[in-house]
Order: C-alpha cells, then sequence, then structure tokens
C-alpha cells in the first residue's frame, strides 16, 4: 500500500514540474491608476503608486488603507500625455531603521525630481518634507522612464527615457557630450547610479568610484545609456542579476539581463538599433561595442509597450522557478521567459491593461491594471483538484498557516492523511477520527507547496495540494 502511496506522489510531482498554467487571483481592487507596486525590505505590506501623486498601503489581507502613505499630488504634473505624474518607489535598504524613502515623479516645471521622504512616527504615514536630491530637465513629457531601485551594491539605480517626442530625434540615448547650457540633457536614455549614503561636493548624494565617467563633467551619474524608455527593471532579489525592459519605438520590445556582479559603461544600442534590428545606425559606434537584448518579441496582436516585471524567486509555486514574468500594456497576456531566453504568452486576460508588476518580501507576484484598479495576485492553476473535489473531498483554508481542515464527503470517509513535499519526501502522517472533518496541525512546516494524500475507509487514495503561506 505504501508503494501505491508513493508512485502516486512521484507521478503527481513529475506531471506538476512539468507544466504551468498561469492564472490571476483577484487581490485588492480601488486604485486609480496605479503605476508601481513596491515594498520595503522584509516588510509585509506592499505600497501602490498611484500616478496623480498617492502613496497607498495595500496589506498582506488585501485591504487598503483609508489614509494614503504620502499624498504628493500637488508636486506632480497632471496626467495628459500617460507618462508624467508619480512614477517611482525605492524603500532603502536600511529603512527599518532610517526610514528613508526615495521617489521618481515628474513636476509641474516638466522637470524628472528624484527625492528622499520619510515615514512619520505612524508606520502607516510618511512626513510630506522632501529633501530634492536630483532635478533633470525634459524636453517632451514622454519618455520618462521612472523606476528606480537599490542593487546588490546598496548604490541606487535610476532609469531614464530619451526625453521623448519620436525616433530619438535629438540624439540623446546615445550622447554622451555635456552641455554647459543643458547639464542635466546628457543623463537621458541612460540608467544612472548614486550613492544615498555619502553626499558629497554640495549634493545630497554621492557618485560611486566606480561609475564608468566618474571623471568626466556632468556625467558622473551615469552607468550604462542607450535606452529608449526603460519602464520597469527589476533586481533578482536572490543573486542581483538585473532586468530591464525597454519599451520599442514601433516594432520589438526588448528585455536586457545584465548578470551579478554587474557591468558598468553597456551601451544597449538605441536610436542606433530597436532590439536586434538597424533602426538609425547614422554616427553609431560599431555593434559590436553595443550589447544586445537577452530576449525580444513584435509588436503583433495588440501589444504596444513591455511592462517589465521579476524573476520569480517565491516558494508557492515551484513551477514558476527560473522564468521572468512580464507584461505588455495593449495586450493583456501575461509573459515568462524561462533559462534558455524562449519567450511564452498566456492567452488575454480581457478587460485589463496592465501597468505595473510587483513581488512581495517572499518573492510572489502581482500585477496591476490600469484602468480598472485592480491588483492582482499571479498564480498556478496547473494543480487540478477535479478528483479529490469530484469524490466529495476538500481543504481549507488554502492557503493555510498553522492549521488546516479535511472535510470527508458523507459515502467515503477520510482515515488517513499524510503530508509531503515536492521531492515525495513524507513529512506528517496522521490516523483521522471517523467524522465528516478533522483538523491538522501544520505549524512545523516552513512556508511552500506540498501534496496531501487522503487514504480512505473503503482503501482508495486522492491527492492534490495545499499551500502553506
Amino acid at each position: 500500500m505504501r508503494k501505491n502511496t508513493f508512485l502516486i506522489i512521484i507521478f503527481f510531482v513529475f506531471s506538476f514540474s512539468f507544466s504551468q498554467t498561469i492564472g490571476l487571483e483577484q487581490f485588492a481592487v480601488g486604485f486609480n491608476n496605479p503605476v508601481e507596486i513596491a515594498h520595503p525590505p522584509n516588510d509585509s505590506r506592499l505600497f501602490v503608486l498611484e500616478q496623480d501623486g498617492l502613496i497607498k498601503i495595500l496589506n498582506s489581507d488585501g485591504t487598503v488603507n483609508s489614509t494614503p502613505f504620502l499624498d504628493i499630488s500637488n508636486l506632480v504634473m497632471d496626467v495628459l500625455f500617460g507618462e508624467e505624474g508619480l512614477l517611482g518607489l525605492a524603500f532603502h535598504p536600511d529603512y527599518a531603521n532610517n526610514g528613508y524613502f526615495y521617489v521618481n515623479y515628474y513636476n509641474n516645471s516638466e522637470q524628472t525630481i528624484i527625492a528622499r521622504y520619510s515615514v512619520s512616527s505612524n508606520p502607516d504615514v510618511a512626513n510630506t518634507s522632501e529633501t530634492i536630491l536630483m532635478t533633470i530637465n525634459q524636453p517632451y513629457p514622454n519618455h520618462n522612464g521612472g523606476t528606480l531601485k537599490f542593487g546588490p551594491d546598496g548604490y541606487l539605480y535610476i532609469g531614464m527615457g530619451d526625453g521623448g517626442s519620436a525616433a530619438d530625434s535629438d540624439n540623446l540615448a546615445q550622447n554622451l557630450v555635456f552641455s554647459p547650457t543643458n547639464p542635466t540633457r546628457v543623463l537621458l536614455g541612460k540608467m544612472l547610479r548614486i550613492d544615498v549614503n555619502n553626499p558629497t561636493g554640495g549634493l545630497n548624494y554621492g557618485v560611486p568610484a566606480t561609475n564608468p565617467f566618474i571623471n568626466q563633467t556632468g556625467k558622473k551619474e551615469i552607468w550604462a545609456y542607450g535606452f529608449r524608455n526603460p519602464w520597469k527593471f527589476s533586481f533578482n532579489r536572490l543573486n542581483g542579476d538585473l532586468w530591464i525592459a525597454d519599451v520599442g519605438e514601433g516594432a520589438i520590445e526588448e528585455i536586457n539581463k545584465i548578470v551579478n556582479p554587474l557591468t558598468s559603461g553597456l551601451n544597449f544600442g538605441w536610436r542606433c538599433y530597436e532590439g536586434n534590428s538597424t533602426f538609425n545606425t547614422s554616427g553609431c559606434a560599431p555593434s559590436s561595442t553595443m550589447t544586445f537584448p537577452y530576449a525580444q518579441y513584435q509588436r503583433t496582436g495588440g501589444a504596444c509597450a513591455i511592462i517589465g516585471g521579476y524573476l520569480y524567486t517565491g516558494t508557492v509555486y515551484p513551477n514558476f522557478q527560473n522564468n521572468y514574468f512580464f507584461t505588455d500594456l495593449c495586450d493583456s497576456k501575461i509573459r515568462t521567459i524561462n533559462s534558455n531566453g524562449v519567450i511564452t504568452a498566456t492567452s488575454p486576460f480581457l478587460g485589463n491593461n496592465f501597468s505595473t508588476m510587483g513581488e512581495d518580501k517572499d518573492g510572489e507576484l502581482y500585477v496591476a491594471s490600469y484602468l480598472s484598479g485592480v491588483v492582482y495576485k499571479i498564480i498556478d492553476e496547473s494543480f487540478a483538484n477535479s478528483e479529490f473535489e469530484k469524490n466529495g473531498f476538500s481543504i481549507y483554508p488554502n492557503p493555510a498557516t498553522d492549521v488546516f481542515f479535511i472535510k470527508s464527503s458523507t459515502n467515503s470517509i477520510a482515515k488517513k492523511v499524510e503530508v509531503y513535499d515536492l521531492t515525495g519526501k513524507l513529512l506528517i502522517s496522521k490516523q483521522l477520527e471517523t467524522s465528516i472533518e478533522n483538523s491538522i496541525s501544520i505549524s512545523v512546516l516552513e512556508k511552500g507547496m506540498y501534496i496531501i494524500t487522503i487514504e480512505t475507509n473503503d482503501k482508495n487514495f486522492y491527492t492534490t495540494k495545499l499551500i502553506i503561506e
């Protein structure tokens, strides 16, 4: 009998390991044009940015605080062309002690502002006074980038678009010539890197000594260049790899990957190349000096603008491991890139236009719909409970924390339950009372996914999954 049970488990895990079905589970509603989801280190709360200038707290139970964490709607430009407003949020790695966080917004004077704020004595409300770190003039209202993240080196990375209009008409992404008459223009189309912990030279920040243009006037902050509009980048929270999604001009969307330890001074090719294809190579450096995408896709089937995401590093859905998740603003599909660089897309999740993705402290993934204001949790639906449920059994709650319940059918009673990990190792075995409903303690188990097998009074076995959060 034990051998048969073990074979059931091995078959179940083997089948699970080679397939996945990406699904969305509604997690929270009521946001107005969400454009970023972030969280402080080791904090179970999610912080959702609304483009008109509000940051709201989304709790782990799906509730949203009625009082915004921060309201700077008076500072940000009204969203007229789709890319203004509050765009980015990053919490200091030592936020638990210093309370600092950083925002990226487009102000009423058509400038990108990088500013520091701090939390008040109330952990759910921020102080409203700001310290401006950087002010960057923008020639047009679009292609503002917006993302900022702390890297594994502790420095703050800032994604800047090429200034807008179309086709990088001012050649700003490739430009490395500093102009005293417009000193911040050279920073457009770049990835910037600054040291927020060691201000120098009268600035509210320092510049890492390893930045590639550290000794060149006006360019010290530049870490990489050749970007059109890097709408979302992220660092793998486990190994520090950097993933950058760069919106294309009209034909190709691209994803770039830089393996940690990160190489500085890379040229990612725009406006000379759109993805791997030639765009406008007039005056460009040789292609051998440029870094081309890790993966790309064509603007077909309604796709219009890549929305960068995260490499899955959670534990609830093992099938998601080693996949980078991202989406597109217009076609409502969730896409993944596997370790071979192959892109796979879901069918459209109709009625959505996804504008940002996020991850929680445990690496589980979320995606927000811009117009509907819904935040979804990304789930793996490939485990089917049909046989388990068809025969009248259920387990709840699922996901569970310290205990779960098994409810039997009236025709067949569960008399024994066993809990296995995904390798088939038996972790819990318990004889059940001859009743319809039984409780099983799982307080000794870590977060993740497990296999539950029950043996019934008529000598049958049924298997399902259990998620522990």
